[in-house]
């Protein structure tokens, strides 16, 4: 099965990227490796050898997430990839991450595969791939089964989909239309994408084994710097599903004063 991995990239996350090619050489070197460059001038002195790198600017908004997955997942297809395993730049890939996608695909090739994402702590920086099973602590709010299981997601399940690590087939991805292009900046893209899948009977199944280890970053909660991202994206979201999608972190901007609701909508007041 010939696997491609796509992972969207900017200036900021390099570190995290250098430590991203690494792992992947270590535990999937056989691969068609897409990297799409989300920053306004294309990328200097981080091309890697054997990789596709394409460059997909912001738009007025800022970084087009989406957009650079999507015309990364073009450029595996027409480089003849089976499947497509997206990895968010943050991410490592667990030893057994592309091994389980491949056999998940091979077993549900019309399903939406989703495996368990760790969260590293900020001490715990690993240069090897080997290091990771032992550093393994799944996000407790997914579903994280043994290794070599999968089950299929609930009805309510697929608000826990998470574009930091996901895999389809083509012909899958073909059925998802890949992500909404109406989404700039942070927040809702991922949401919009497994609400599509729902709503287009792609079936999401939860994959044992195929865990990806988020390394550290700083972030603020509620995340203030995205909070005009989470009120334009939250109503294009709005406008397609009917609702507002990041909930708790609109109700927490609301307490501290800096939104309030107006009619089916939120409104920044300060």
């Amino acid at each position: 099965m010939r696997t491609a991995v796509i992972t969207v990239a900017s200036s900021a996350r390099r570190e995290h990227l250098e430590r991203q090619r690494r792992a992947l050489a270590e535990v999937a070197g056989d691969i068609v490796r897409v990297e799409a460059w989300l920053d306004e001038t294309p990328p200097d002195g981080v091309r890697d050898a054997g990789t596709r790198t394409l460059h997909v600017p912001p738009g007025p908004h800022g970084f087009r997430v989406g957009e650079g997955r999507n015309r990364a997942a073009g450029a595996a297809i027409d480089a003849g990839a089976d499947l497509l395993v997206f990895l968010d730049v943050d991410c490592l890939p667990g030893p057994e991450l592309v091994p389980a996608y491949q056999a998940a695909a091979r077993a549900t090739p019309d399903a939406l595969l989703a495996g368990p994402v760790t969260y590293l702590a900020s001490v715990q920086r690993p240069e090897s791939a080997t290091d990771l099973p032992f550093l393994r602590r799944p996000h407790r709010a997914r579903p994280a089964l043994p290794v070599g299981e999968t089950r299929a997601a609930t009805a309510a399940e697929y608000d826990l989909f998470w574009s930091l690590s996901f895999a389809v087939t083509p012909a899958t991805w073909g059925r998802l239309g890949g992500f909404h292009p109406g989404y700039e900046g942070y927040g809702a893209e991922d949401t919009d994408l497994a609400w599509t899948a729902r709503e287009r009977d792609v079936e999401l199944r939860w994959i044992g084994g195929a865990d990806a280890f988020h390394q550290w970053h700083p972030v603020s909660s509620p995340p203030w710097q995205h909070l005009d991202d989470i009120l334009r994206n939250g109503a294009t979201f709005h406008e397609r599903w009917g609702v507002w999608p990041m909930g708790g972190w609109l109700d927490a901007f609301a307490a501290a004063g800096a939104i309030e609701r107006r009619g089916d909508g939120w409104a920044r007041v300060r």
